[in-house]
């Protein structure tokens, strides 16, 4: 296996990960998800008025190869929490239906709605940042 350091794209997903609170790897943006799964972890994040980072995995393949090789974990979105992986869109959908979600971001988890929902939320994005 080639050393992070070697490995530009694989040390940017690695800061990238260990310079954000709650980061999430998705396809396309919060405000234009990609796939349904990457809107519905989107959804869940801005129900609980959680600000993130976020990286849209589809203009470089490379990216996700070194988001998966780092996080050992094969689909997308990736949701970070500090610097650990919590999940893909399953699992944080579970987290945000059983509260664990709003407990782990420190949210209210009064103020979110049963369902998530996708909306123009106040989210912190990383723009082309790893290619």
């Amino acid at each position: 296996m080639t050393d992070q350091h070697d490995n530009p794209i694989r040390q940017a997903v690695a800061d990238a990960i260990a310079s954000n609170d709650v980061i999430l790897f998705m396809k396309g943006t919060p405000e234009a998800p990609a796939c349904g799964f990457s809107a519905r972890t989107v959804g869940a994040l801005q129900a609980l008025d959680t600000r993130f980072a976020a990286v849209d995995i589809l203009p470089d393949p490379r990216i996700r190869q070194e988001l998966t090789a780092l996080s050992q974990w094969p689909t997308i979105p990736q949701l970070f929490v500090g610097g650990e992986l919590v999940g893909g869109c399953d699992i944080v959908t579970e987290m945000f239906e059983s509260g664990e979600l709003a407990e782990l971001l420190g949210a209210d988890a009064q103020a979110h709605a049963s369902e998530p929902a996708v909306t123009d939320g106040a989210a912190l994005q990383i723009e082309n940042r790893l290619s």
